[in-house]
């Protein structure tokens, strides 16, 4: 796995805030090798259960080439696309870094953590949908095939 210990306190960082405002959450975790496997796990989950909301975790270092680049940017297009297309939250939390200071700055420290972020994000976007849902249960354009 790319950058380990980064991801491992992304990780811990996301799940401790998740379980601390909502102990009796469900969180599953699936992890992939790297950062391009990402929205193909995402869009498995998003077709095969009935998840209220996904994050997307990673850390990703620019080196000296464009590579970087382009794999994120590409991946937040595929994240985003899901999010849409499922109408489900997909949280988008994978962090391109110029360095491994600002790596660990963002994944292990507690002034900037984005593991904190990620969950309260999508704590507030799974209680938004759920309110959507509730107020608008049924698409537009359905009620009349009912």
């Amino acid at each position: 796995m790319y950058n380990e210990t980064c991801m491992n306190g992304l990780v811990e960082a996301t799940k401790s805030e998740l379980l601390a405002i909502m102990p009796t959450a469900s969180v599953p975790l699936y992890r992939v090798p790297g950062a391009w496997e990402i929205p193909v796990c995402a869009e498995y989950v998003l077709q095969y259960t009935h998840a209220d909301v996904i994050i997307a975790l990673g850390v990703v270092i620019r080196g000296d080439t464009g590579h970087a680049d382009v794999i994120t940017s590409s991946l937040s297009h595929e994240l985003q696309a899901m999010a849409t297309r499922h109408l489900t939250p997909v949280i988008n939390m994978v962090l391109l870094v110029n360095n491994e200071a600002e790596a660990e700055e963002r994944c292990l420290g507690t002034r900037i953590n984005r593991g904190v972020e990620a969950a309260r994000a999508a704590l507030n976007m799974a209680e938004l949908f759920q309110k959507l849902h509730t107020a608008y249960p049924t698409p537009k354009g359905k009620e009349e095939d009912e």
